[in-house]
């Protein structure tokens, strides 16, 4: 344009309307020409094509994609370093087996985990499950589930998750310290307190942290934190076995105060006998609901006066025995009914809670 220079045209050149359509010109050319797109099919295909039969671990990574993709799909600098595809993979994973002796003199092997899944923003943290069910599968969903867990906190905390194929139930106090100690005896070398801090999980409380950390120190020479989950003589946490039961209904109650809801007088069911569901039994009486089912792997517990007062000792005597199992709390009070096999949530009651492992809900 060879006469851009006399007023007239420079007046419409600049004019406002003139101005809004360059602009968009140009937001729509760069946006097209830098614009996000998760690859959310083409990644989970690759993840199910590296990790054949990790479908717990594949089912957590697509629900995490689905529910931030278009959040993502806004940055760019994403796309363009892969965030997604390192943060779905695992750092490390160690596998090894655990070779113990138990009462009879026999020798017992497991198979033992830790996946040190993701320290970018601070050392590994997460649990120690010892449970039959514990495979590298449901170890790597809990991992990546703890990473972004952890991240939340706004703490500086990685994540991580372990654990072995040994079952606790029915097994002696030696036999448990011995697998402890024989699991701790691999592991050692990888975790500290600016590596990679352990904690208790499904089958492993503060018996079994103690035993862990008790060959921790004796192989390292020295006392440092490490574990989390500790007895409160030797470094652990004041609220320590309340804290995430506790921490359940403190969200909750929050939630329901947003849409003007009041936790009180409200009926919940809760799965679970361990400790969590303790603390989330305790906190949810305290803040005035009434808990009415507790559940095993042997089935579920009703009792429509409450589980409430010395019902709470009585779980923790449930889950300390060893058993794994929840019918002794009807025998105990008649006023509870036992059902064999089945899960609380055919009951009906304003709040459900799942306090026990994975996928234990349906429609």
């Amino acid at each position: 344009m060879d006469n851009w220079y006399i007023p007239e045209v420079q007046n419409h050149l600049f004019s406002k309307k003139y101005r809004i359509f360059v602009g968009l010109f140009f937001f729509y050319y760069n946006f097209n020409k830098y614009k996000c797109v998760m690859k959310t099919e083409s990644i989970l295909s690759a993840l199910e094509a590296k990790h054949p039969g990790e479908h717990e671990y594949v089912q957590a990574v697509k629900e995490v994609l689905l529910s931030i993709e278009k959040v993502y799909n806004l940055h760019p600098e994403f796309e363009k370093s892969k965030i997604i595809e390192r943060l779905v993979e695992p750092d490390r994973v160690f596998i090894f087996r655990v070779p113990w002796v138990d009462d009879q003199g026999e020798v017992q092997v497991n198979l033992g985990y830790r996946v040190q899944f993701n320290n970018a923003i601070g050392p590994y943290k997460g649990g120690v499950r010892f449970h039959p069910s514990v495979n590298l599968s449901i170890l790597k969903f809990l991992g990546f589930e703890q990473t972004l867990k952890n991240a939340l906190t706004t703490l500086p905390m990685g994540g991580g998750k372990g654990g072995a194929d040994f079952a606790p139930r029915g097994k002696s106090d030696r036999e448990i310290m011995h697998f402890c100690q024989a699991y701790m005896t691999e592991l050692w070398r990888n975790i500290g307190p600016h590596t990679d801090i352990p904690a208790g999980d499904i089958g492993v409380g503060a018996r079994e942290v103690g035993y862990m950390f008790g060959m921790y120190k004796k192989l390292t020479h020295e006392h440092t934190g490490t574990f989390t989950g500790k007895g409160l003589e030797f470094g652990g946490s004041i609220l320590r076995p309340e804290a995430t039961g506790f921490g359940g209904l403190y969200f909750v109650n929050q939630m329901l105060k947003k849409h003007g809801i009041d936790i009180k007088g409200k009926t919940v069911a809760l799965s679970g006998f361990g400790n969590v569901a303790w603390g989330a039994a305790t906190k949810a009486t305290q803040l005035g609901a009434k808990v009415v089912t507790l559940s095993g792997p042997d089935g579920y517990v009703y009792d429509p006066t409450g589980i409430s007062g010395e019902k709470f000792d009585y779980m923790l005597d449930l889950r300390n025995s060893g058993n794994d199992i929840v019918a002794p709390y009807a025998d105990t009070y008649p006023e509870a009914t036992f059902f064999a096999g089945k899960r609380p949530w055919e009951q009906k009651v304003d709040i459900f809670f799942s306090f026990a492992s994975q996928k234990k809900k349906n429609n």
